[in-house]
């Protein structure tokens, strides 16, 4: 009878060559498709095949030890076959065919198979939810991750959202929002000692010609490099860009004007040193308008506006500089301002009316035609001359309203003035810049002597002498139309422009009125070089004039004597208070001053 050892030895002997190649195939077969695989059918057959060699060695080893099943088990969630099918057909082919492939025969052999079996399903479970336990804690960890980069995102998404709302992306500069607040703290909440404050508000000359020259690139990277200068030139200031070209500086603190003066010095300096962009070299200047006051009584907008006027100032004064507020020009120009928003309404409601004033030949006194003089009968200041709303209108544009209503209603009260014993004097007005350029003059003039009755030659048009010189062709065109027509074109002011009468031989010009300036001189004794040298300017004016068969018309005569020094030369006609004053027509029609007696011969001809 055989010992234990010699049967336990005899149990580990196979009834067949072993074939765990054809099991770990059939193995291989059963789980495929039961999970997502990451190997070729190869890998995993190698992979099968060296786990059946261990599950082979297990149920032979002496004494038995059921704990590979353990590290079988942990192997095949590792590999991925995970599933509770993968688990099953692995039990099912393990248990069918592992000991009859491999021709493995002991006593005990269905009990370590069942052993084996259960160790295997053990560690899967266990090694299975070791892997769910660390995918869960894989999950929680990326998810705390993202959470993490997510707030941290939104705090960098914030902190960008605040590089955005308080600062230019351009210059890196605090922008307006941003300087408003600086600006609105300093003057709310000022710090003891703040009790001023100043700003300097900057813009570039000319700097849209460096972008319509030259490309907005540059022109960004000029504001870039403009930005930096200030940026260095100020550091104790705020300085911010508020868009485009424009630029300012919070001075806090102040104690006195020259405070601010200072910084905009420095700005400027700053400002007006030579840069080099995109291989241009390029010098720019600046203009800045200066406030400093007290924090108290002011408000950051009425500030900024103040600034934003005195730096219109500087511009206007030719740029490069800087202007200082001054509360009696602002207040001036508030009321041009708001005399030049009245106009249109005041325009609707019937407060222009016309006064006329004589032009009277010089030869027998007789009045030859009225100008046309426009006023406002403002409702709380008065009666206005032109003199303080014409240059409005002209700067706004209104000037094409008011000139047409001035022309329309010249026209109507003229030809009111035919069937007297004498015929009617012609009415002349004075058309603006802008009036002349526009495409619809001659429809206009032609609607307006159609639809009132007054006859063409009735009507004279003043043009200032640089609007005749300019080198357009369609207001000349206009205009010769209009001759055409009968309208009598004058140059009003002859002798402050161009002075050019070589020119006007071509232009359909019937009268030149020579500027009152050169008929002033005529007031002085006739043995007066500087009166003698106007009398022999005047002469030749009226010499040449007449060369071109044009009448003169002298403005702004106030005496007999001027009266007479006139008529000697050979003026055809007078204006001014000497022949009267601006009125009402029926004061003036048929009014003319008493010439000397010396100038008048006996059948009413003008004398020698």
């Amino acid at each position: 009878m055989a010992s234990d050892d010699s049967v336990g030895e005899a149990a580990a002997v196979p009834r067949q060559p072993s074939r765990p190649g054809t099991f770990a195939r059939a193995w291989a077969k059963a789980v495929s498709g039961t999970s997502y695989l990451p190997m070729t059918q190869a890998q995993l057959e190698a992979l099968l095949q060296r786990l059946t060699e261990r599950l082979a060695a297990a149920l032979r080893a002496e004494p038995f030890d059921a704990r590979v099943g353990h590290q079988v088990g942990a192997e095949l969630v590792a590999a991925h076959i995970a599933s509770a099918e993968g688990l099953g057909r692995t039990v099912e082919v393990i248990q069918l065919r592992l000991v009859r492939d491999l021709g493995l025969v002991a006593d005990d052999v269905e009990d370590r198979m069942a052993r084996l079996l259960s160790t295997v399903t053990t560690g899967y479970a266990r090694a299975l939810r070791d892997r769910t336990l660390d995918e869960q804690e894989s999950i929680r960890r990326a998810a705390m991750m993202a959470r993490a980069q997510a707030e941290r995102a939104l705090r960098d998404s914030e902190s960008r959202f605040r590089h955005q709302a308080t600062h230019d992306p351009l210059t890196d500069l605090p922008n307006r929002t941003l300087f408003t607040e600086r600006l609105s703290a300093a003057i709310g909440e000022p710090a003891r000692g703040a009790d001023r404050v100043g700003v300097c508000f900057l813009d570039l000359d000319r700097f849209k010609v460096v972008n319509d020259s030259l490309g907005h690139q540059v022109g960004d990277e000029l504001l870039v490099q403009v930005a930096r200068r200030l940026r260095l030139a100020l550091p104790e200031h705020l300085v911010a860009r508020l868009g485009g070209d424009e630029f300012v500086v919070l001075v806090e603190r102040t104690t006195r004007v020259d405070d601010v003066v200072q910084v905009a010095e420095a700005a400027l300096a700053a400002v007006g040193e030579p840069v080099r962009v995109d291989g241009h070299e390029l010098t720019v200047t600046a203009s800045i308008g200066i406030v400093e006051r007290p924090v108290a009584g002011t408000t950051p907008g009425e500030l900024m506006r103040a600034a934003d006027s005195t730096l219109h100032w500087a511009k206007a004064a030719g740029g490069a500089r800087w202007s200082l507020f001054d509360p009696e020009r602002h207040r001036t120009e508030l009321a041009r301002y708001a005399l030049s928003a009245a106009i249109p309404a005041a325009i609707d409601r019937g407060e222009f009316f016309l006064d006329y004033q004589p032009l009277t030949s010089l030869r027998d006194g007789t009045v030859l035609g009225v100008e046309a003089l426009v006023r406002w009968r403002h409702p709380e200041l008065g009666i206005l001359g032109p003199g303080r709303f014409i240059s409005l209108a002209e700067e706004t544009g209104l000037i094409v309203r008011l000139g047409g209503w001035v022309l329309a209603e010249a026209c109507r009260e003229a030809e009111s003035w035919s069937g007297g014993p004498t015929p009617a004097p012609f009415v002349s007005v004075n058309l603006a810049v802008r009036q002349v350029h526009r495409p619809g003059l001659v429809q206009e003039v032609r609607a307006l002597l159609a639809r009132t009755g007054l006859p063409p030659e009735r009507l004279q048009l003043e043009i200032t002498e640089s609007t005749m010189m300019s080198t357009a062709e369609e207001p000349v065109r206009a205009l010769r139309v209009l001759a055409d027509l009968g309208v009598r074109i004058a140059i009003d002011d002859f002798g402050t422009g161009y002075c050019n009468l070589a020119y006007l031989r071509d232009l359909p010009v019937t009268e030149l009125k020579v500027a009152g300036e050169f008929v002033t001189g005529l007031r002085a004794p006739t043995v007066d070089p500087a009166s003698r040298t106007d009398e022999r300017i005047l002469a030749s004016l009226v010499s040449l004039a007449h060369a071109l068969d044009l009448t003169v018309t002298a403005e702004g005569v106030e005496t007999a004597g001027q009266a007479d020094r006139l008529r000697a030369i050979g003026c055809d006609a007078g204006q001014g208070w000497y022949f009267g004053r601006p009125g009402p027509a029926e004061q003036l029609l048929g009014r003319a001053p008493a010439l000397s007696t010396a100038a008048v011969g006996a059948d009413g001809s003008a004398g020698g």
